[in-house]
């Protein structure tokens, strides 16, 4: 079978349908901030980024059968480490004289690789000891060091003994959390940039343009890389680990380090999306390693389908909308928990595999009127021929 064959074929599977829609969507979320207000694109941006932490969490859960309770602990270091970089090691380092106009570019690359190499270097201890224990073992190991990641960071643990070892004023500025009152990433650091004569906000209170466009392209960059892991024969190791860890073995498998390394790879990508949440928020607290914040991605895991690759992009855009539409009504926001829950019921008792699995479901059955609305003139037709 030729290749123009294997397309055909492939297009007279359904195969076009999901190609335009994917065009479709992608234009919509280029259009969408030259259309939007403030408020909503900085909405549309937090989706994405949510997005991104419900399919690293995902490639854990969905494909590797590991539910993790823990994973906001990546996003809270990586947050972190970003406003250090903003706030400490830019300015240490001299980037604004040496950049000049494109200085807060230049900060905000190297806090995102700083900020990733934070997450993956906790991930490779964590992970080794977590990929131990199976179920929910697995799951309560990882919630237990979240919990000492968030008390790190309310407490001041890591400023204390800086303090006490007297490392100096330089080491001590960057090892302190500030307790509960956490750190200040100012707009002021992520202001006007002028490259090649190009002038530009790169993000602000009420001009999200440029750091939107920064965001989706973080987005579409991880999630093609995730895509990639997933039909990779790494991808399909983690299917099989889910199906049947003991057959896996059996076949010559180290579940225990496929597992490993698929938690480090998972945590690389939650770490990107602390690198952005920083800048978005203009400030990191501890609540993000609170445990509360880890199911997040469980959340919109579940909504969107944990066995499809789009579930956590559907359901985060589902959750963050159903979120801010509740937040409209104050009778409804002031008992938002009750309104979500209804609605996260409904979604588990009558939709398979979430969003993703009602939509592919209602598509299908679109599909079968279709087909039969075709055949069945054709079968009339025949008949009053033969007649």
């Amino acid at each position: 079978m030729s290749y123009t064959d294997t397309v055909r074929d492939r297009v007279r599977d359904g195969d076009l349908a999901v190609v335009v829609a994917g065009i479709a969507v992608l234009a919509l979320l280029a259009a969408a901030p030259l259309y939007l207000g403030p408020v909503e694109t900085s909405l549309l941006i937090t989706m994405l980024l949510i997005a991104i932490f419900g399919t690293a969490f995902n490639l854990l859960y969905g494909y590797t059968g590991l539910l993790s309770f823990g994973h906001a602990m990546f996003l809270a270091v990586a947050a972190y480490a970003t406003a250090k970089v903003f706030n400490v090691v830019g300015p240490l380092l001299g980037l604004e004289e040496l950049f000049g106009g494109a200085s807060v570019l230049a900060t905000f690359g190297l806090a995102v690789l700083v900020g990733v190499a934070f997450a993956t270097l906790l991930a490779v201890p964590v992970g080794y000891l977590s990929v131990q224990l199976e179920e929910i073992y697995f799951a309560m190991i990882t919630l237990s060091f979240s919990m000492a990641v968030f008390v790190m960071l309310l407490q001041d643990i890591t400023g204390q003994l800086a303090d006490i070892l007297g490392l100096g004023e330089t080491a001590t500025e960057l090892l302190v959390t500030n307790g509960d009152d956490g750190l200040i990433v100012s707009y002021r650091a992520m202001g006007e940039v002028d490259l090649f004569g190009w002038t530009f906000t790169f993000m602000n209170i009420s001009d999200y343009l440029a750091f939107y466009f920064v965001v989706l392209a973080a987005f579409l960059g991880s999630m093609y890389a995730l895509w990639r892991v997933v039909r990779s024969p790494f991808g399909r190791v983690c299917l099989a680990i889910r199906e049947n860890p003991e057959r896996a073995r059996s076949l010559g498998i180290d579940v225990t380090r496929h597992s490993w390394a698929t938690f480090v790879v998972s945590a690389a990508f939650t770490g990107l999306v602390g690198t952005m949440w920083a800048p978005l928020q203009s400030s990191v607290v501890p609540g993000i390693g609170h445990w509360t914040f880890s199911a997040t991605p469980v959340l919109v895991t579940v909504i969107g389908g944990p066995y499809s690759f789009l579930g956590p992009t559907v359901g985060s855009f589902v959750y963050e909308y159903i979120r801010f539409t509740i937040d409209q009504y104050p009778a409804l926001a002031a008992r938002w928990q009750l309104v979500f829950g209804v609605i996260l019921l409904a979604v588990v008792m009558f939709f398979e595999n979430g969003v993703t699995g009602g939509i592919k479901s209602l598509w299908r059955r679109v599909r079968s009127n279709l087909t039969s609305g075709e055949t069945a003139p054709a079968e009339g037709r025949s008949g009053r021929e033969q007649g």
